[in-house]
């Protein structure tokens, strides 16, 4: 059995690993408390995906979208397993705006039901969330 079995992450961060690194962005008791969020989108190539992330990114949505090309998705869809070649938006934004920005994917994207989904930045660099902030409505 690994050392690390009995550590739970869902909920609070793992402090054995993490205080060290947390440490020189924010404090411990800030963690929980951030508004910014990073969502997960994919897209079946670069041109949609960068159509939506600059439409985001323009209405003020998001700060940032990167695109990663070359990802793999096998998910079961109507009865059948899919196996097929993606992108991957990692988009970054605010927990507020979340609603909008996914009316806003839907309202472009191509799939019947894309993948948007959402986690909590739980630390970062206090420039580049306050950078976060400053860029989005």
């Amino acid at each position: 059995m690994s050392k690390y079995a009995g550590l739970q992450c869902c909920r609070t961060v793992p402090i054995y690993f993490f205080t060290r690194s947390l440490q020189k962005y924010t404090s411990m008791q800030e963690l929980h408390r951030t508004e910014e969020i990073v969502v997960f989108i994919t897209a079946p190539h670069e041109d949609l995906a960068a159509s939506i992330a600059r439409a985001l990114v323009e209405s003020r949505l998001a700060a940032c979208a990167n695109i990663i090309k070359g990802i793999r998705s096998i998910y079961a869809w109507q009865g059948k397993i899919e196996d097929d070649s993606e992108v991957l938006m990692i988009v970054k934004t605010r927990r507020e705006l979340f609603d909008a920005l996914s009316a806003k994917v839907k309202e472009l994207h191509s799939y019947e039901v894309p993948e948007i989904i959402a986690l909590p930045v739980t630390a970062g660099s206090e420039d580049y969330l306050k950078w976060l902030r400053e860029s989005t409505e």
